[in-house]
């Protein structure tokens, strides 16, 4: 027996790698130089896209049949599933894609053409050019194409942080997808050359800091090389779909179990240093508001809220559209895992990771539309645009302060019996403004700091219409009946440059003076002796800026602001 088991088992092992091989060379034979291909295939039970989401890139799902795009890694595991599959012909159509090189910004009206990586690039410098007072144009990455990760911030005041929403457009992760790419850049234009003569642009610009990335994926738009799009491929230039590559609330950090690509990691560092209220980022190959989450099943927090907004973004296309626009699944609206689940989405990222609403439309069932059709896209969408936009000034939304120094805090802003999976925001500093889109209703919000007792406020909100609740914290150290005992401090000059002088209540015991930044970063502490009666603090070497005298004493904490020089 022993030998026959040994005969049994040299044999499976010499089966094995020919069977792998085999399955390397069709793989050879199909990609040759590509980086990608699409393909679709049949599947017996939903059940099984948990799975299959997880090998390969799942682009649409209809009547049981999986459309997908793969990489030549993804793709050999899939062949080992053994699934019948057909290659979607991904040869080029004769589409006019109107390529533009040489734009004069002003001679721009229809907006019915492709620019080129370099017409783009010089066209995002333009809007700031002709707008200065109005917009900022940047970079968030260099590839290691030379290709920008390229934005515009869109406010009346672009150089300043405001207190308002910050709201993110976006379009184009999967670099063949391409209306919105244009959609966005006509947007920016619209926004700016309206600013001042149209009511609704202007309070738009003036009460939200508008930040617009026409193209996240440019590698893959220009694959062929910058003056094409034609070829445009949905991975990236590392043959990766980012939109797959992002921590993922079920599946951890790296879900599709690559490194974090140089885009995801540009886009997660904007994230982090700018906290978004809202957001969307455009697709296309369906016509659909899709909305979190689409790891798993459960709904979100704010399901209502969403179906409201994403209703009124389709409602308002189907309005000013045409029969049969944007009416995929539930005429237009789907939750992200009722449709199909993908893990690793930047959705799902930034609703979880960042406590941003960002859904993601599919604006096209064509990905690259002939140039002349951009235009009816436009028309179709630009009110849905700015409606969502709008969505960032409603609900619940104020500031966040330290009852005794004013000073703005950092607080989780929670609302009790409704908040899970992360759906809570925070207030943001320097200023502590927070911003709580939510649908109508009465909600208990539960503002909470390290160090403060929290506090629990009822707000009612109607749709459509903001409640402003500032809050002030006050300090673990003091009881709200301390407060009206507190002494004043006498503090002079004030404002100071050279060195400020701290007279001493002698009604009061004190043990030690603290010098604190905005921040709440300490640059300054002395104890106190019984024989202090006047306190002395050289300020030369500080920035200038506002800053907090403390004085601690009699279980007791007090504070003055002020500005040095």
């Amino acid at each position: 027996m022993k030998t026959l088991y040994s005969f049994l088992f040299i044999a499976l092992f010499a089966i094995l790698p020919i069977s792998a091989q085999n399955l390397s060379e069709k793989a050879d034979k199909l990609f040759g130089v590509k980086k990608e291909i699409q393909f679709k295939f049949q599947i017996q039970s939903r059940a099984e896209i948990s799975k299959l989401t997880r090998i390969i890139s799942i682009d649409n799902v209809k009547d049981n049949y999986i459309y997908a795009y793969a990489n030549k890694k993804e793709f050999l595991k899939f062949l080992e599933l053994g699934y019948e599959y057909q290659l979607i012909n991904d040869k080029e159509e004769e589409t006019d894609y109107n390529m533009l090189d040489n734009l004069n910004y002003k001679d721009i009206q229809a907006w019915n053409f492709y620019p080129t990586y370099n017409a783009y690039d010089s066209l995002m410098s333009k809007f700031q050019t002709n707008f200065p007072n109005l917009c900022r144009s940047f970079s968030i990455k260099t590839l290691a194409s030379g290709r920008k990760l390229l934005f515009v911030k869109i406010s009346d005041n672009p150089d300043v942080n405001e207190n308002e929403p910050k709201f993110l457009y976006t379009s184009s992760m999967h670099g063949d997808e391409l209306t919105g790419y244009i959609l966005m850049l006509r947007l920016i234009e619209y926004l700016l050359s309206n600013y001042g003569t149209d009511a609704r642009i202007t309070s738009i610009i003036n009460n939200t800091e508008i930040w617009i990335n026409p193209l996240a994926n440019p590698d893959g738009t220009f694959a062929l090389g910058n003056n094409t799009v034609a070829g445009a491929t949905r991975y990236n230039a590392n043959g990766i779909d980012f939109n797959r590559n992002f921590p993922d609330p079920y599946d951890g950090q790296h879900p599709d179990g690559n490194a974090w690509q140089p885009e995801t990691m540009a886009f997660m560092a904007l994230a982090d240093s700018i906290q978004f209220t809202m957001s969307a980022n455009i697709h296309g190959g369906a016509e659909v508001c899709n909305y979190p989450f689409d790891t798993w099943a459960q709904l979100p927090a704010d399901n209502n809220w969403w179906n409201y907004v994403c209703r009124e973004y389709a409602d308002t296309v189907h309005v000013n559209g045409i029969a049969g626009y944007l009416d995929d699944l539930d005429n237009g609206v789907t939750n992200g895992y009722a449709w199909y689940q993908i893990t690793g989405g930047r959705q799902d990222y930034m609703n979880y990771f960042a406590h941003c609403r960002e859904f993601c439309l599919e604006i096209s069932n064509t990905k690259k539309p002939a140039a002349s059709t951009l235009p009816n896209y436009w028309n179709y969408n630009y009110r849905s645009l700015l409606n969502y936009l709008e969505q960032c000034q409603y609900g619940i939304k104020g500031i966040v302060t330290d009852s005794i120094t004013g000073i703005p805090l950092k607080a989780s802003v929670f609302i009790q019996g409704h908040d899970m999976d992360s759906s809570h925001v925070y207030s943001t500093l320097p200023l502590g403004n927070y911003y709580r889109p939510i649908y109508a209703g009465n909600y208990n919000v539960t503002y909470s700091a390290p160090g403060y007792y929290s506090k629990t406020i009822s707000s009612g909100v109607v749709n459509k219409t903001s409640t402003i609740k500032d809050v002030q914290l006050v300090p673990i150290y003091i009881t709200t009946n301390e407060i009206a005992n507190y002494p004043n401090i006498n503090i002079y000059p004030n404002p100071a440059n050279n060195k400020i002088n701290i007279l001493l209540d002698k009604n009061y015991s004190y043990k030690e003076v603290t010098l604190t930044d905005i921040y709440g970063k300490k640059v300054f502490e002395k104890t106190i002796k019984s024989t202090d009666n006047l306190i002395e603090i050289n300020v030369q070497e500080y920035s200038k800026g506002l800053y907090f005298v403390i004085l601690e004493g009699n279980n007791q904490k007090i504070s003055q602001k002020i500005v040095i020089e």
